[in-house]
């Protein structure tokens, strides 16, 4: 018979189980072929858990539906990789001690061992195209945000008017957008890895696009270019943060590391440009 207090961790932890064999058993339904079977696998050990916890809580567990909707609605968006990740996440995250509940209950240590070893290796087998393109897609990000942010920046000390500013930002960054594509379509082709150069280019190219529309935007709705500016440093933030978050869940890389690193390589260029634009409209003595 277990204490109160690890009776109600193990409750935490079942209703945990149920609800993700529930997602699992969604997605497998979804999705076809070798993902399909995985998630499936990973479905019924979670079932499993749930069984063997209920032998000691003797009750039953309804599952979370909003975190089942919650993570289905995430596989749909950001990719089934990404929803996976984020849901082992939350897991981790839960108030549950592990090193007492196993101290209580012996086949527990049993279960954490199969999480830990047969889950991971069955996730590790999800192919999905999103992950294998992903380095394509930071490409295309990152380049934007460095390259567009800096010369909007210098657009911006050096015309002061946002119309003649997002025009040129708009231009130069579709016109890079393309370039940039081409490169990556290049590149994949002479290395010949197992990406598709022509897919590598158009996700590059994607996100390229997508980040410049973000950057330029500000200008066209707002007359004061130093405002718009503002709020440009303020979508490119965004940016920045949304990217970090989904390569720190997907990658399971540390989020803080990776978003400074892309902020501050970002703002030194735009810092640099700002100084560039300055000293150009002095040199030039451009009055627009």
């Amino acid at each position: 018979m277990v204490d109160e207090k690890i009776k109600n961790q193990l409750i935490n932890f079942q209703k945990n189980e149920i609800t993700e064999y529930y997602v699992y058993l969604k997605l497998s339904k979804r999705i076809k072929g070798k993902n399909g079977h995985v998630l499936e696998e990973i479905a019924k050990d979670e079932y499993k858990h749930y069984q063997l916890i209920k032998n000691h809580t003797k009750i039953e567990i309804q599952p979370n539906k909003f975190f089942i909707f919650w993570y289905i609605l995430l596989s749909y968006v950001f990719g089934l990789t990404f929803a996976l990740n984020a849901m082992e996440k939350g897991e981790e995250s839960a108030q549950i001690n592990y090193e007492e509940i196993k101290k209580h209950v012996p086949e527990f240590e049993n279960i954490i061992a199969d999480e830990n070893k047969h889950e991971k290796q069955l996730l590790s087998l999800i192919d999905e195209e999103k992950i294998h393109y992903i380095s394509s897609m930071v490409l295309g990000l990152n380049d934007a945000l460095v390259e567009l942010t800096g010369t909007l920046a210098g657009l911006t000390f050096a015309f002061q008017n946002s119309r003649l500013v997002a025009l040129s930002g708009l231009i130069t960054g579709i016109a890079a957008s393309f370039s940039m594509s081409a490169s990556e379509y290049l590149s994949q082709k002479a290395d010949k890895n197992s990406k598709n150069p022509l897919k590598a280019s158009i996700y590059t190219g994607i996100a390229y696009i997508i980040t410049v529309f973000l950057l330029v935007v500000p200008y066209f709705i707002f007359s004061n270019p130093l405002i718009a500016l503002i709020f440009t440093i303020f979508n490119a933030i965004i940016v920045i943060v949304f990217f970090s978050f989904f390569v720190s869940v997907v990658q399971e890389k540390t989020f803080k590391h990776y978003f400074f690193e892309m902020l501050f390589i970002s703002f030194s260029v735009m810092i640099l440009s700002f100084v560039i634009g300055l000293i150009a409209r002095q040199f030039f003595n451009i009055e627009i």
